[in-house]
């Protein structure tokens, strides 16, 4: 296996992704495992591969991604940023193009903890006046 050209950290919600850019013709591998094995969902099948397509660079790499934690939706968009990091390690040019598409914003949002003596992160237990 070739040394990897670029290495890019994403993460998303408790989901994170090491995501290793190697020469190639394509081929993504998460978790040892094609892409098409590991996201069922066309949608999350989609969100990996934006970086590549929106630079058309997905002839031009392979991806070998390490996914861990949260969800298939939070891993998704994790490696989505990984992919995006790398691309701009990889090429200074393509970055301009990367952050106009917003792939190189972490997503902040997630969960609210719960809060102690409620029984959710913002619902209250309803109140007697008498």
């Amino acid at each position: 296996m070739p040394e990897p050209l670029a290495y890019g950290t994403g993460k998303r919600k408790c989901s994170i992704a090491r995501v290793f850019l190697r020469s190639g013709n394509g081929e993504i591998l998460i978790n040892h495992r094609p892409l098409e094995d590991y996201f069922p969902r066309t949608t999350y099948r989609n969100w990996v591969t934006q970086p590549l397509q929106a630079t058309d660079q997905s002839e031009k790499f392979d991806v070998d991604a390490r996914a861990k934690g949260g969800g298939l939706s939070g891993q998704a968009a994790a490696v989505r940023l990984g992919i995006a990091r790398a691309l701009a390690e990889v090429n200074s040019n393509l970055r301009p193009e990367l952050k106009r598409r917003g792939f190189l914003t972490r997503d902040a949002r997630r969960k609210e903890r719960k809060k102690y003596g409620q029984p959710g992160a913002r619902k209250r237990f309803q109140y007697s006046k008498r």
